[in-house]
C-alpha cells in the first residue's frame, strides 16, 4: 500500500456529511498523524463521489502505481457506526464511489478502509440510504469519530 485516496464530495455543502467520512479521515491524518504521512501519499478526491473512478485512474496513470498499492476510504451503511473495516477486495454492497473505482479501473482489487457510519435506529433502517448519508454527523458522532480515526491510523501502521 503506497497511497490513500479519501472519497468525498466537493464542496462546503458536503464538508460534514456522513458519506465525506473519506475526506475527513485524510483531513484527520494530515493533521493528527506524522507517522502515517511518512508512510504513504495522501489525497481527497476532488470530483463527486459517483465519479471517483475516473479520479482514481488518472492518479493511478500519473504516478504508476497499480489498484493493489492503493488504500480507498469511504463510508460504508453495511457497517454499524464507530466500527471500521480495512480489507482487500472486499465490500461493501453497494456504494455509488467504489461501483465507479470497480467499473472504471475494472477490478476490485484494491484495498479499502470502510467506515461505519449506520446509527440509524432498527425502525429507519428501510428508509433511503441516499438521504442519511448525505446527513451531518452530530456533535456526538463527530468526537466518536475521531476516535474511531485514531484506531484505524494504528491499523494502517501495522498493516504497511
Amino acid at each position: 500500500m503506497k497511497l490513500i485516496i479519501g472519497l468525498g464530495n466537493p464542496g462546503v455543502k458536503y464538508l460534514k456529511n456522513r458519506h465525506n467520512v473519506g475526506h475527513m479521515f485524510i483531513d484527520f491524518v494530515n493533521k493528527n498523524s506524522q507517522i502515517l504521512n511518512t508512510k504513504y501519499q495522501i489525497l481527497k478526491t476532488s470530483c463527486y463521489m459517483n465519479q471517483s473512478g475516473g479520479f482514481v485512474q488518472s492518479t493511478l496513470n500519473s504516478r504508476g502505481l497499480s489498484p493493489s498499492e492503493i488504500v480507498v476510504v469511504h463510508d460504508d451503511l453495511d457497517i454499524p457506526f464507530g466500527k471500521f473495516k480495512l480489507q482487500f477486495a472486499t465490500g461493501p454492497k453497494i456504494h455509488n464511489g467504489i461501483i465507479s473505482i470497480e467499473q472504471t479501473l475494472d477490478t476490485n482489487e484494491f484495498w479499502r478502509l470502510r467506515f461505519g457510519i449506520d446509527n440509524r435506529p432498527s425502525s429507519a433502517k428501510a428508509s433511503e440510504g441516499e438521504t442519511y448519508v448525505l446527513q451531518d454527523f452530530t456533535s456526538e458522532e463527530k468526537e466518536a469519530v475521531k476516535n474511531v480515526f485514531i484506531e484505524a491510523v494504528k491499523q494502517l501502521t501495522i498493516n504497511n
